[in-house]
């Protein structure tokens, strides 16, 4: 079974970030360049925050909200969940519902791998369990049973 480091691997993608103090419009900026739908916000180097285009709607509604001068860094999520790099994708799965979040980081040996989205897991998932589909209708097929039954006689 895959886990979130094979997830990563599989997604081959670079961790987007943008510092603290930019600006919203910067940071869509940076996220429709990258074409992404969510950002990791770092103060320092380290990653203290994420924000994403759901963010963005509920920002926008605020009365004299501006995105050209809101600073991502007041408007982000934070802290954000993480998962070890060898969980497999049953608890990634428990781990996004039980969080209620869709992205995890991915951490191994203390520095952060990539970003899993709780559609790349639901993905991963549903791959695996069409190769386990795929591995049973070969072991059992009707022909295993009809020369299964035929063997039977031929042992009589």
């Amino acid at each position: 079974m895959k886990t979130a480091e094979d997830i990563v691997n599989d997604k081959n993608r670079e961790i987007i970030c943008i510092s603290y103090d930019h600006s919203i419009y910067q940071a869509a900026q940076k996220m429709v360049e990258n074409k992404i739908g969510v950002i990791l916000v770092t103060q320092k180097d380290e990653i203290v925050g994420i924000w994403s285009e759901k963010d963005l709607l509920r920002n926008i509604i605020d009365p004299g909200f501006n995105p050209k001068t809101a600073k991502i860094g007041d408007h982000m999520t934070s802290p954000v969940h993480c998962a070890p790099h060898d969980a497999r994708i049953h608890r990634l799965e428990e781990m996004f519902l039980g969080l209620f979040v869709r992205h995890l980081l991915v951490e191994k040996a203390g520095k952060y791998i990539g970003l899993i989205s709780i559609g790349d897991v639901t993905r991963a998932s549903l791959l695996e369990k069409e190769r386990n589909f795929k591995e049973l209708n070969a072991l059992v097929s009707w022909d295993y049973y009809e020369n299964w039954k035929w063997g039977r006689q031929k042992n009589k």
